[in-house]
């Protein structure tokens, strides 16, 4: 009987860890640095109040979910984290760091239009973003997660990031 349990047991954490553990794996990682990233980057005076804004741009259920719990948890000094997402640039306010996923990444040149004058950090995740706008760009780097960083566009939304994320990036010109 006591085989028998354990068996059981066994065969529900098999089970239930087949839920495509990669995706839940990079989207843990991927809140743990958008995290990460909002309290390495510092926002003008202005943005220190009220809510920390991150902006999702399209739908990925399992990043939501983790940067949903991440909001539950933690804070950013006396701030509240509030995760919004939005289907399209019309749903897009005031913020303070969009992520663009890379199935969203055509919107980016809009985003940028909308956003013209605001301070918020673009994040993005697909080859080549870090050119052509967004600040921080998630890539693969020997089969790892790491980001870029282009500090030109982060200056542009005057946006200063810290020297010690400054050196764990990929730095684009």
């Amino acid at each position: 009987m006591k085989h028998l349990i354990i068996l059981v047991l066994a065969f529900a954490c098999l089970s239930a860890s087949r839920t495509d553990p990669k995706e839940d794996t990079n989207a843990k990682i991927k809140a743990v640095y958008l995290y990460n990233f909002s309290k390495n980057v510092e926002w003008p005076e202005e943005y220190k109040n009220g809510s920390f804004v991150i902006t999702f741009v399209g739908n990925n259920s399992s990043l939501l979910s983790e940067l949903d719990k991440m909001a539950a948890q933690k804070t950013l000094g006396n701030q509240q984290i509030s995760v919004k997402s939005v289907s399209s640039i019309s749903g897009i306010e005031k913020s303070h760091i969009i992520f663009v996923p890379f199935e969203s990444s055509a919107l980016l040149g809009e985003i940028i239009t909308k956003i013209k004058g605001n301070s918020i950090l673009i994040v993005t995740e697909k080859p080549g973003l870090a050119k052509q706008g967004s600040a921080i760009n998630f890539i693969s780097k020997d089969n790892k997660q790491a980001f870029e960083i282009n500090k030109a566009n982060a200056e542009h939304y005057k946006l200063k990031i810290n020297s010690n994320l400054m050196k764990l990036a990929t730095l684009i010109e």
